[in-house]
């Protein structure tokens, strides 16, 4: 059975636990305290009609985290780069996490780039096109999800174990 470590990356607040959580049902919780340490988040999943086991790496997004962050990329052999609709400071920082992904991966990273809180359009401050034409910058797949309503949360998933089983 294929076994895949994914780590979350993004700035703090794009809703990397949230989406985490998504995953197990249930399990949503608006009362979060990103002061804990909630991970990793471990399931089965089916994928094209094939068992795989999926770990999700919750990583911090504050500078305090670097170093841990650092060894969680090592860890991943998957990633997902997040940012929020509702945040320009988010999106402008991918690029660092971009960075940071292909200074320490050893072989080019699978991943893709995930623009969160869409159910948040009245707070948009980063149009769908701009995050697509960053994708295509990257050279990676674009989803915009909503992870407080769980829109295409799943399909993130299994868009990068499909990425993770072709490489």
């Amino acid at each position: 059975m294929d076994t895949w470590t994914v780590a979350l990356l993004g700035d703090a607040g794009v809703g990397k636990t949230t989406l985490a959580l998504q995953v197990f049902p249930n399990m949503y919780d608006q009362t979060y305290d990103p002061n804990l340490d909630d991970g990793p988040y471990r399931k089965k999943l089916i994928v094209d009609n094939k068992m795989c086991f999926i770990e999700v790496i919750d990583t911090r997004g504050s500078e305090d985290y670097d170093n841990l962050r650092d060894e969680w990329i090592r860890e991943a052999q998957g990633f997902v780069l997040i940012y929020s609709v509702a945040s320009r400071s988010s999106f402008d920082q991918v690029e660092k996490f971009h960075q940071c992904m292909g200074r320490i991966c050893q072989e080019s990273p699978i991943f893709v780039l995930v623009s969160n809180k869409c159910d948040k359009a009245y707070e948009r401050e980063v149009s769908k096109e701009e995050g697509s034409t960053l994708a295509s910058q990257l050279g990676c797949e674009f989803i915009e999800t909503s992870a407080k309503t769980a829109q295409n949360v799943d399909r993130m998933f299994l868009n990068l174990i499909r990425l993770l089983r072709r490489s």
